[in-house]
Formats: C-alpha cells, structure tokens, sequence
C-alpha cells in the first residue's frame, strides 16, 4: 500500500510535527529494541518518502551501529527510525490517522512476546469494575495536541474544565 498525498503527524504534547510527501510499506518489528523504543509489545512504523519537520525537531537517541530513532525531547512520543541506507521510517501512532499506515509485514518474528498473539481474546474489563472507575474516565480532559496542524501550539493554560484542542 503507497498513499500519494502528503500525510501529516506529530508528537503528543504538540511540540515536534511533520509531514511526509507519501507513505510506503507499513510494518510490525518485534525486536527487543522496537519493544523498548516504543515500552510496547513491538514497534509499528511506515517507511515515508519526504519528510519534513515542520514544528520542531526530534531528539535522536543511537539505538546500535546503523540506527537512531527520533523522539520528541518535551514528551518522549517515538517518531522515527532513521539510518543511512533508506528514508525514514515514521512511527504509525505519531501519524494523524495511523488507519493510513495498516501493517502489512512482521519483522524479527523470532523475538515476538509469546503472548501477542493472544492479545485480542484477552477479556474486557468487566461492567461491574468499569462501573467503579468511570467517573475517573468521564473527568479526564486530555492535553495532547489534536490530530491535525494547528497554526499555534501549545495554547494558553486552559481554564480548570475547558477543552483545549479547539482548532488554533
């Protein structure tokens, strides 16, 4: 799958954007580096062709000999996985809409977490203990950047109750 129109994505906290001319081969590593880059069961990314930074730029940690993967220095969000023989690849979740990038390949299958695999049949939450936390749930007012460009970011301090991802 190849998407031809620039896609656009960023960081949580607002402070790192990009944009990216098209998106190529979207794909699942399951290397312990991945794991631990992401603190998740495997690293999903899409190779990109194009990329700009267009707000800000990451902060690079030199994950082995060939590779440096890019984060945003204020959040921590993982956003690329670069080296010198290919273009940058883009993590899916930074994307705007990561349904854009649906994997299409596995890697390193040898060092996938047994339990993966498993993940979908693992059972809800629940009605009964959904019912004792989701005042807490309902009370939460998220502070990531929107899922689009905005022409300023971060806004003021918002007020104890407002929403502050209105389109700015």
């Amino acid at each position: 799958m190849s998407i031809s129109t620039s896609v656009s994505g960023g960081c949580q906290c607002g402070a790192v954007r990009f944009r990216v001319e098209r998106l190529g081969r979207a794909s699942i590593c399951h290397c312990r580096m991945c794991q631990k880059a992401f603190g998740a069961f495997y690293g999903p990314y899409v190779d990109s062709v194009g990329l700009t930074w267009t707000r800000g730029t990451p902060k690079y940690f030199q994950s082995s000999n060939l590779v440096r993967r890019g984060f945003c220095g204020d959040c921590g969000t993982q956003l690329s996985f670069e080296t010198d023989r290919w273009e940058p690849n883009i993590a899916i979740g930074a994307l705007d809409d990561p349904r854009l990038a649906p994997p299409e390949v596995q890697l390193v299958f040898d060092a996938k977490l047994p339990y993966v695999d498993g993940v979908p049949d693992v059972p809800h939450r629940p009605q009964g203990e959904w019912d004792q936390v989701s005042d807490f749930y309902e009370a939460v007012v998220s502070y990531q950047h929107p899922d689009h460009d905005t022409t300023d970011w971060p806004p003021q301090s918002p007020p104890v109750g407002d929403d502050p991802q209105g389109d700015r």
